[in-house]
C-alpha cells in the first residue's frame, strides 16, 4: 500500500474518534495514537468470546485465551525480528525501563560504577537510572546533544568506558524527532563491555526496528503509541541476558515450584510475568501490529516525512516561527516550534479552540529544555492517518493565534 493523501483520508475512516469528533485535527501522536475499529473490536471480542485467565485453566475457554496471548507474543517477536521467548509484556515502556533498572542490579560486574544516557532522554529513561545510581552509589553520565539537536558521537566515545555498566538511550527523541544512530552507539558500548538498552517508544510505530541489527541487550516500547490500548508495553531482552537476571515481580504464574522457604522460577519469558496480565490489551496489540504491517512501516515513515516537509514550508510562510528541529536531515514525524514572543502553552490553548490537538511544554524533557534555555515548545507529531488538510488547518490556526496576540 503506497501511502498518499487520498489513502490517508481513507484510513482515517477506520478510526471512530474522527467520526465522533468531526472537527478534530489530531497532531499529538507522540503522546498516544488513536485506535482503529479493528483494534477496538478485538478488545470487545476478547471479552465477549474468550475472557479467561491465561496459563491457569484446563478448560477450553482458558486454553483459547492462552493461545491468543501466546500468539500475540509471536506477532510482536516477528515484528521486531526476535524470538518469542525474548518478548515480555509489561504495562508500558516506563514500566519496562523501571523493571529492567531493578532486575539488572545483580548483573552489573564488579568495578563498573557508571551509567551513561543522553541529554535528550524522556524522564522515563532518566529517573529510573538516577534512582539506580543512588541505590548503588554509581555515577550518571550524559552524552551531549549538539546545537543541531543531534548526539555528539565523539562525546559518546569519551563517556562510554570500561567503567560503564549500562548505556541507555532513546532511538527517536520524543521532543525533537532526532533519529539517533543507536546501532553505532550500542557497538561502542559493547566494545567496552557495557549492557545496553534502547527506548524505541517513538520509533517502533513509525519505522522498521530490527533488534538483531540494533544489537542492544534490551529494547522497550509502549502499545498505546502504535494503535493498541493503554496498559500494554513490551520488553525485548536477549535470551542469554534474560536467563541470567532475576525476575523483578513475584507471585503467581512466574514460578516452577514453591516451598515454605524458597521458590524456583519458571523459564523465560514467564518468569518475568507475575500475576494476571492485561490479556485483552496484549491481544489487541497483536491486531494493531497486523494493521500496521498491512500499511508498512517504511510507508508510514515516508508519509510522515512528507507531512513534516509540507508543514515546515507552510509555517515558514507564516513568519515569526522559531523552529527547533526543522533542519534535521534524519528525523521522525515530530516538529517542535514556537511563535516569537508567545508562550507554548498559550499557543496550544488557542489552537485547541480551533480543534487542533498538539502538545506544549517540556515534553518530559526538562534537562534538554534547560540545555537549550527553552521554557517549552509546541509539538506537532504525525501518524499515517494525518493529511495535508490537517496541516493546512494547523497553519491557519497558527496565523489566527498570531493575530490574537497582535503579531
Amino acid at each position: 500500500m503506497l501511502l498518499n493523501n487520498d489513502v490517508a483520508k481513507k484510513l482515517k475512516e477506520d478510526f471512530p474518534i474522527f467520526k465522533n469528533q468531526k472537527n478534530l485535527v489530531y497532531l499529538d501522536n507522540g503522546a498516544t495514537t488513536q485506535k482503529p475499529n479493528q483494534v477496538i473490536k478485538t478488545i470487545s471480542g476478547f471479552y465477549e468470546k474468550y475472557n479467561a485467565n491465561v496459563a491457569r485453566g484446563f478448560y477450553k475457554q482458558a486454553e483459547q485465551a492462552t493461545e491468543q496471548y501466546q500468539n500475540a507474543r509471536k506477532v510482536v517477536a516477528r515484528f521486531l525480528n526476535a524470538m518469542p521467548e525474548e518478548i515480555i509484556f509489561t504495562h508500558n515502556a516506563t514500566d519496562s525501563i523501571n523493571s529492567i533498572a531493578y532486575a539488572i542490579e545483580s548483573a552489573i560486574p564488579e568495578g563498573r560504577d557508571e551509567i551513561v544516557i543522553t541529554e535528550m532522554e524522556h524522564h522515563s529513561n532518566l529517573i529510573p537510572w538516577q534512582q539506580l545510581a543512588q541505590r548503588k552509589d554509581m555515577k550518571l553520565k550524559f552524552i551531549k546533544v549538539r546545537d543541531d539537536f543531534t548526539l555528539d558521537l565523539e562525546d559518546a566515545m569519551k563517556k562510554i568506558s570500561k567503567k560503564t555498566a549500562i548505556v541507555s538511550l532513546t532511538h527517536v527523541s520524543n521532543s525533537l524527532g532526532t533519529i539517533n544512530p543507536v546501532s553505532e552507539i550500542v557497538k561502542i558500548a559493547k566494545s567496552r563491555g557495557a549492557l545496553t538498552l534502547v527506548d524505541a517508544t517513538q520509533s517502533v510505530p513509525h519505522m522498521k526496528v530490527d533488534v538483531k541489527e540494533i544489537g542492544a541487550d534490551f529494547l522497550v516500547f509502549s502499545g498505546h503509541k502504535m494503535l493498541a490500548p493503554t496498559g500494554v508495553g513490551v520488553i525485548y531482552g536477549k535470551k542469554e541476558i534474560l536467563a541470567r537476571i532475576p525476575p523483578f515481580n513475584f507471585g503467581g504464574g512466574m514460578i516452577k515450584s514453591v516451598s515454605m522457604d524458597s521458590s524456583e522460577w519458571a523459564e523465560i519469558p514467564e518468569k518475568f510475568e507475575a500475576g494476571t496480565p492485561n490479556v485483552a490489551s496484549v491481544v489487541a496489540l497483536a491486531e494493531a501490529i497486523s494493521y500496521i504491517d498491512k500499511i508498512g512501516v517504511d510507508n508510514i515513515h515516508r508519509w510522515e516525512s512528507e507531512l513534516m516537509k509540507y508543514l515546515i514550508e507552510s509555517l515558514k510562510k507564516v513568519g515569526d516561527i522559531i523552529f527547533y528541529n526543522a533542519g534535521l536531515k534524519n528525523s521522525s514525524g515530530i516538529l517542535s516550534f514556537n511563535i516569537e514572543g508567545i508562550h507554548a502553552h498559550d499557543i496550544a490553548s488557542i489552537l485547541d479552540s480551533y480543534g487542533i490537538a498538539v502538545r506544549a511544554g517540556h515534553h518530559c524533557n526538562m534537562p534538554l529544555m534547560k540545555r537549550f534555555e527553552i521554557p517549552g515548545t509546541v509539538r506537532a507529531s504525525f501518524y499515517f492517518y494525518n493529511t495535508y488538510e490537517d496541516i493546512d488547518k494547523l497553519v491557519e490556526a497558527v496565523k489566527k493565534t498570531k493575530e490574537k496576540f497582535g503579531k
